[in-house]
C-alpha cells in the first residue's frame, strides 16, 4: 500500500485531539491525534485503587477492566499456580454474590465478562449497557472486599483446574512440548514455569496459604481500574467512591526479582508426544521486555516473519521450499524478560533439521539485507491495524480495548498515556533498526530448540498365558 493511502485507510478511526505524530513521520500517519484515548479523569482512591475514567457517548455501552499486579512471576516455589488459580476462585462467590452468579448477574443485564492470567498480571473485565455498569461496580467490589475462600470452594476449584489442565494442554497436540520450552529458555524459575502451575503444589497448599495470597495481592492498592463508554465522569466517581473506598489496603507485596543472565550456548531437547501427527520444533530466543528500546523493532521483525501468507517465512518455507505445514512466531511480551518464539510443523519427507536451514536462512537475510520501505510500510500497516481496527481485540473502536489499555498502562508503567508514545515508536522504526535487532537476538548460541516427535500411545503390555 502507497503512504498516501494510509490516511484514508484509517481516516475513520481516529480520535479528536491535538496532533501526536513527529514532524520527522507526519507524512506516514497524518491522521493520528493525540490522545488516542482520551482520559476524563484519573484518580487514586485513599485505599490506593487507581481509577481512570474515559467518557464516550457515541454507543450506550461501557466497559469495566480491572488489572492486578500479580501473576505467575509473582509465586514462590512450591507453591505455583496460585495466579491462575485465583481466576478461578474469583468467581465462586463472595458475601453477597453466590457461587457463579457473577456470569449471571451480567449475562442477564445483557452484558459480557471474562478474566486471564499471565506471566505477570491477572485481569477481568466486564461490558455491560452503559445503565448497568453500577452492576459491575458492585460485582467486582464484593469480591475484592469479601471473596468466600473456603476448602470446599478450594476443592471445587482445584478439580476444575486439574480438568483445564488436562484437556487444553496434557491432551492437546505440541502443548506440553511448549511449555517445556518454556521452561529450557528461561534461566529465572520466576519466568519458566507455566502459569497454570503443578497440581501437587496446589494439592500441597493450605487454605491459610490461599487466603494470604488473596489478601496480599488482591487488594485495592495493588489493583487499576478503567471505565470507558457512555458514563458521566463525575457520577462515575462517586459511585467508585461508594463500592470501593471502604476496601482496606494492604501492605505493598516485594516486587519479584525476574532478572535473566545472556545466554551463551545453544540449548536443546527433544519431546515425544502421543498426540502429534507430525514432527514440529520450537526455536525461540531470549527477547526485550515491554517498552524498551528494542521492543518496537522486534515487533516490526514479528510481522515481517509471520503475519500471513505474504509474509516472509510462508512464502519462503510453506510456499517456496515447501518444507513446512505451518510456521509461526510469536513474541511473548512481558514486562521482564520475554521471549521470541517460532513454531514450525514439519512437512513429510523433511527433516527438521532441513528446515530449521530455511528458517536460519531468513533470519540471516533480516541480518544483512536492509528490509524494503515497502515491506517495512506493510509490517507498520499491521501494526496499526491491531490498533484501529474492529476486528481486533485491543481494537481502539471498542470501548473494551481502550479500558483494557488504559488499565494495563497505568498498572505496568504508571501512565496511560504512554499508548501514544508507543505508536510513535513503532512508526520511526528503520530499515537499520531491524537489522540490528535481528543481528542482536537471532544468534545460535542464544537459541532455544525443542524438537517433538510424534509418538503413538503406549500399547498395553501382553502378559503370558498359563499353558
Amino acid at each position: 500500500m502507497k503512504k498516501t493511502k494510509l490516511s484514508l485507510l484509517f481516516a475513520s478511526f481516529v480520535l479528536a485531539g491535538t496532533c501526536l505524530i513527529s514532524p520527522d513521520i507526519a507524512s506516514f500517519a497524518a491522521e493520528f491525534k493525540s490522545p488516542l484515548i482520551p482520559v476524563t479523569k484519573d484518580f487514586k482512591l485513599p485505599n490506593g485503587l487507581r481509577v481512570i475514567l474515559s467518557e464516550d457517548h457515541s454507543t450506550p455501552v461501557a466497559a469495566l477492566a480491572i488489572v492486578y499486579d500479580v501473576g505467575a512471576r509473582n509465586e514462590k516455589k512450591g507453591r505455583s499456580g496460585f495466579a491462575h488459580f485465583f481466576e478461578h476462585m474469583m468467581f465462586e462467590g463472595s458475601e453477597n454474590v453466590g457461587k457463579t452468579e457473577h456470569f449471571k448477574y451480567i449475562e442477564s443485564a445483557g452484558g459480557s465478562l471474562n478474566a486471564s492470567t499471565h506471566p505477570d498480571f491477572t485481569n477481568y473485565f466486564e461490558k455491560l449497557p452503559s445503565n448497568q455498569i453500577e452492576l459491575a461496580l458492585w460485582l467486582e467490589s464484593d469480591r475484592m472486599r469479601s471473596l468466600k475462600v473456603t476448602p470446599e470452594n478450594f476443592e471445587n476449584q482445584l478439580q476444575t483446574v486439574k480438568e483445564e489442565k488436562r484437556s487444553r494442554i496434557d491432551n492437546q497436540p505440541y502443548v506440553p512440548a511448549s511449555i517445556k520450552m518454556e521452561e529450557l529458555l528461561f534461566d529465572n524459575w520466576a519466568n519458566a514455569h507455566p502459569t497454570i502451575g503443578t497440581f501437587e503444589d496446589l494439592e500441597a497448599s493450605t487454605i491459610d496459604d490461599i487466603k494470604s495470597f488473596f489478601r496480599t495481592y488482591y487488594a485495592p492498592n495493588n489493583a487499576v481500574m478503567a471505565i470507558v463508554g457512555d458514563i458521566d465522569a463525575n457520577e462515575m466517581e462517586k459511585l467508585v467512591r461508594k463500592y470501593f473506598a471502604s476496601i482496606p489496603s494492604q501492605p505493598i507485596p516485594a516486587k519479584p526479582d525476574v532478572a535473566e543472565p545472556a545466554q551463551t550456548k545453544e540449548k536443546y531437547l527433544k519431546v515425544p508426544d502421543q498426540h502429534a501427527k507430525a514432527p514440529a520444533f520450537w526455536m525461540s530466543w531470549k527477547a526485550p521486555a515491554r517498552r524498551e528500546p528494542d521492543y518496537y523493532a522486534l515487533g516490526i521483525i514479528q510481522k515481517l516473519l509471520s503475519a500471513g501468507e505474504s509474509s516472509r517465512l510462508f512464502q519462503r518455507m510453506v510456499k517456496g521450499d515447501q518444507n513446512a505445514l505451518k510456521v509461526d512466531v510469536g513474541y511473548d511480551e512481558r514486562r521482564g524478560p520475554s521471549a521470541l518464539e517460532s513454531f514450525v510443523v514439519v512437512k513429510p519427507g523433511f527433516t527438521p533439521e532441513q528446515v530449521r536451514e530455511s528458517l536460519w536462512s531468513e533470519l540471516e537475510k533480516l541480518k544483512t539485507t536492509p528490509v524494503s520501505d515497502q515491506e517495512l510500510e506493510k509490517a507498520k500497516n499491521q501494526i496499526l491495524h491491531d490498533l484501529f481496527a474492529s476486528s481486533s481485540y485491543e481494537s481502539l473502536q471498542r470501548s473494551l480495548g481502550r479500558a483494557e489499555l488504559l488499565a494495563e498502562y497505568a498498572c505496568f508503567f504508571g501512565d496511560p498515556s504512554l499508548i501514544d508514545k508507543d505508536l510513535e515508536a513503532y512508526l520511526k522504526v528503520s530499515p537499520a533498526d531491524v537489522q540490528r535487532v535481528a543481528g542482536k537476538i537471532f544468534t545460535k548460541s542464544g537459541a532455544t530448540i525443542v524438537d517433538v516427535e510424534p509418538q503413538g500411545p503406549e500399547k498395553p503390555k501382553q502378559t503370558a498365558k498359563a499353558q
